[in-house]
């Protein structure tokens, strides 16, 4: 039995999503997949969250808690309290269609397959959109993230790659985590479904990396800086495709009327300006 349903440890990091929590829970426990075990990471949350996890304590196998240390201490610790063959990590303000498992498992079983992700519905309180990641090898994960941030792996792969950075406190963890973990060799599978449902928060881990992002492309770009330097036509077209593109959205900035007309309206203070000067 277990050769093809392999136990899957299912690992939710939560600090202070006492509105969330509830759902991301129980979409866990009810997952059709039925050789799961379900771990609930408190990451030093208030009182009101603690709580609610303790009150969900009948859907959860392990509730582990630690001292806030962000989201990469909080999946690393759970893995290693976890089980599993195989490892799916599900941030607590999200959650998976009931459906996801046990589609996802076989895909993770087949021959050289490293990562399972699914399509992705994105919402917030204004959109509503779906999200599909390219999935595939290695070179596909070099600059840009192939996968959402949840998703099934190896708990042994994970072992071998050293787990999330837990110096990533900004955001991208799991990106970069999965950089290395596709650096052995493995493939990505993407299943073209909608299974995955994330949501969209003005203070989200994704908004915060974003204000942050030439930061994190440094520290990512020099922590990997051998696979780059493997890779360096890619590296180079990629950052001049970057450059082109930016210069296209330069050139039709210009072009817009609204930046015309703020050109003619501040022409006569600047011919002042030149004049005084």
């Amino acid at each position: 039995m277990e050769t093809n349903t392999p136990l899957v440890s299912i690992i939710i990091p939560c600090y202070n999503d006492f509105d969330y929590v509830e759902t991301a829970v129980k979409s866990a426990y009810h997952q059709t997949y039925k050789n799961k075990e379900i771990l609930v990471v408190d990451d030093g949350s208030d009182l009101k969250t603690k709580t609610k996890i303790e009150d969900l304590k009948y859907y959860i196998d392990k509730i582990l808690v630690q001292e806030n240390k962000g989201q990469s201490a909080a999946r690393n610790f759970g893995i290693q309290k976890a089980e599993g063959t195989l490892v799916l990590v599900l941030d607590s303000d999200d959650y998976f269609d009931p459906h996801f498992l046990e589609l996802a498992v076989p895909e993770a079983l087949k021959p050289n397959v490293s990562l399972v992700t699914c399509w992705a519905r994105c919402f917030s309180n204004t959109q509503d959109w779906i999200y599909k990641p390219k999935g595939g090898t290695l070179l596909n994960f070099l600059y840009s993230n192939a996968s959402i941030g949840n998703a099934l792996f190896y708990r042994k792969e994970c072992g071998k790659v050293g787990g999330y950075d837990e110096h990533m406190r900004s955001g991208w963890e799991d990106w970069e985590f999965y950089i290395r973990l596709m650096a052995l060799g493995g493939l990505c599978i993407v299943l073209p479904k909608t299974l995955f449902n994330y949501r969209k928060r003005t203070d989200s881990t994704t908004i915060r990396a974003n204000q942050h992002k030439f930061k994190l492309y440094d520290y990512i770009f020099n922590k990997h800086r051998d696979l780059y330097t493997q890779h360096f036509t890619e590296t180079i077209d990629f950052f001049l495709e970057k450059l082109r593109r930016e210069e296209s959205e330069k050139i039709k900035n210009t072009r817009r009327l609204e930046y015309r007309l703020g050109k003619m309206l501040l022409y006569p203070l600047r011919l002042v300006k030149s004049l005084w000067s």
